[in-house]
């Protein structure tokens, strides 16, 4: 089926239903206790079916029947259990994403967690912190198994509820960016490339022109559960304040969204606040990363709330936003050209440069793993054993080089990584768990060796990570 042919259906199929408005909700405030704070959760892994729109179904591994999965909330501070059940007849692990918790119940094979065996069970039992918008995932590896791993449906907001609330809004939402039955090719759609070319300071003078191998991509897309037209829309009311949750949850590649004649005025980028709050008209999420923003309801019609690319939006990737008594068919324009920039929501260094430095140079193999691509940090293959070696209590600058020519969400275990440089740029004060490293790019980040254990370092797309792209960053 073409991708227009199955977003028409979908169109179709949500032009009948009209449900009541959803009830209002503030951020940390949750309506309802289905949603508040607990400390013990059930997660059963088994296989699921998502109905993205009538005419498509798609078969998958999911937590407790669904996928995404249960939203975990919780309270930073108060320990919690999470129980994981294995139905599957192979072993799995459960990383949560952006916590600062030990290596052994991280969720990372790489770090010595144990696997939730098949047809068993296991517990995880840890106290959350710090408090955001962070995420819970498998952390299986794949390989050339596109059922395996971030490839299925195993996925799910985790909510840490801290001290403060950052202010009160009309709706809220939790939107998770997905893609669907992926394929191997050698022909792919590279996004990396809507966004202006930032400084290159890593590009080679010359060029490798060996054969690439095989990449993953895809051409059916959602948002959560649903294609865009095929789910319930987003009902709002002019004058509305309409807090947006943003994971790209995709095990492929970055994304793009716009809602047009709309601002995000983001307020956190991977559950942290952000020094300077700003209004941008275009996201950029990488695999793994988080954007939090409040959306002004001020332009009434009837929108599509999705990616700018056009064959991406109409494999799915987008919901419908519908203003009171506006009942038409959903609009869709190409917002203006725009730079995703960092440094637009940090602040002027004021502090030196930490004295302890590493450095990480990324290349890429064309067909080092036969049919595939592999990847190098410093030359080398994984696991890097004594190369990254951390002092506990010491503070580090991490230098990314990036001589491929992808953007690479980079992404560290157990850590927190505040953004120094990037795009040529110093800035300071955000504070990210997963960095997007443009194409050709540099960017350093400083984080605090305050968590003992082995640390995984990873790209988090996953065939990236399959075929070499990670690192172990152990204490002495």
């Amino acid at each position: 089926m073409q991708r227009r042919e199955f977003l028409k259906l979908a169109a179709g199929a949500a032009a009948g239903s009209r449900l009541s408005a959803r009830p209002q909700q503030s951020f940390l405030t949750p309506a309802g206790s289905t949603d508040a704070a607990k400390t013990e959760f059930t997660l059963e892994i088994a296989p699921i079916t998502v109905e993205l729109a009538p005419n498509r179904i798609i078969s998958t591994i999911g937590y407790n029947g669904t996928s995404p999965g249960p939203r975990l909330r919780v309270k930073e501070g108060v320990p919690v259990t999470v129980n994981v059940v294995n139905k599957t007849d192979v072993p799995e692990y459960v990383h949560f994403h952006g916590l600062l918790i030990p290596s052994d119940v991280d969720g990372s094979e790489e770090e010595g967690t144990p696997p939730v065996p098949p047809h068993g069970s296991r517990s995880y039992k840890f106290t959350p912190t710090p408090a955001g918008t962070r995420w819970y995932h498998t952390h299986t590896m794949a390989m050339e198994d596109l059922h395996r791993g971030s490839f299925t449906g195993m996925y799910g907001f985790l909510i840490i509820e801290g001290a403060g609330n950052p202010g009160h809004y009309d709706q809220e939402h939790y939107l998770a960016l997905r893609d669907w039955e992926p394929y191997f090719t050698n022909q792919l759609m590279d996004t990396d490339d809507l966004d202006p070319i930032a400084a290159q300071p890593e590009k080679p003078a010359v060029l490798d022109t060996r054969q690439p191998g095989l990449e993953v991509t895809a051409d059916i897309y959602s948002i959560n559960d649903k294609a865009v037209g095929a789910g319930d829309p987003i009902r709002v009311n002019p004058g509305e304040r309409v807090l947006f949750h943003f994971l790209n949850a995709s095990a492929i590649e970055n994304r793009h969204l716009a809602l047009p004649g709309h601002k995000f005025n983001i307020i956190a980028l991977d559950g942290n606040p952000v020094p300077t709050p700003a209004a941008v008209d275009v996201l950029m999420l990488g695999p793994g990363e988080r954007i939090d923003a409040w959306v002004e309801m001020n332009q009434p019609g009837v929108w599509i709330l999705g990616a700018p690319e056009d064959p991406v939006r109409e494999g799915g990737l987008g919901i419908v936003i519908e203003y009171a008594n506006k009942h038409r068919t959903p609009e869709w324009t190409p917002p203006p050209k725009s730079i995703w920039d960092y440094t637009l929501f940090g602040k002027p260094p004021s502090l030196p440069a930490p004295a302890q430095k590493l450095d990480m140079v990324f290349e890429k193999v064309p067909r080092g793993a036969g049919k595939f691509n592999s990847f190098t940090v410093n030359g080398k293959p994984y696991p890097h054993d004594q190369e990254f070696l951390l002092q506990h209590g010491a503070r580090y600058r991490l230098t990314f080089h990036n001589r491929t020519d992808d953007a690479h969400p980079l992404h560290l275990h157990r850590h927190q990584l505040e953004i120094a440089e990037i795009y040529g740029k110093p800035t300071s004060g955000v504070i990210k768990d997963t960095v997007v490293v443009p194409a050709y790019g540099r960017a350093s980040v400083d984080f605090t060796a305050d968590q003992p254990g082995p640390a995984l370092f990873h790209c988090h797309i996953q065939q990236h990570m399959d075929f070499g792209f990670k690192a172990l960053l152990r204490y002495a």
